[in-house]
């Protein structure tokens, strides 16, 4: 797992995982609403569609969360051949364009590293879902 590459752009936080599954097995966990329901519990999507999607490469989703700062959004999942047979499956975890650094979003940077460590938990705990 690694973390975006530029620390100051705390708008985002960007995380990779090698995963043993094959891409395809990946992409139908994230992409296909009945295994996607497994990983992305429907109550943390804005919308059940995905904003926007290239079959078996890369699907992104608007994401709503209770507590600031990513209040909305935006949750891009690549998916490419890993190097050692699996898939390597980057998570890009954007904040809405609208939203400004005020005093109360201040601590983005902690809150973007619990973001951080909430995808890892997801992967950590469902990993056996992808060998189905």
């Amino acid at each position: 797992m690694s973390e975006a590459t530029d620390p100051h752009d705390e708008s985002e936080i960007a995380l990779e995982f090698e995963l043993d599954a094959p891409p395809e097995r990946v992409w139908r966990a994230l992409a296909v609403p009945a295994f996607r329901d497994q990983w992305l519990p429907p109550a943390d999507l804005a919308e059940p569609d995905p904003v926007a999607s290239v079959p078996g490469v890369e699907v992104r989703y608007r994401m709503r969360e209770d507590e600031a700062p990513f209040t909305e959004s935006t949750v891009t999942f690549r998916i490419e051949p890993g190097a050692r047979g699996g898939a390597l499956l980057r998570i890009i975890h954007r904040m809405e364009a609208g939203v400004r650094r005020t005093q109360a979003n201040d601590n983005l940077r902690p809150a973007s590293l619990k973001r951080g460590a909430f995808w890892q938990s997801q992967f950590a705990s469902r990993r056996h879902a992808l060998a189905a």
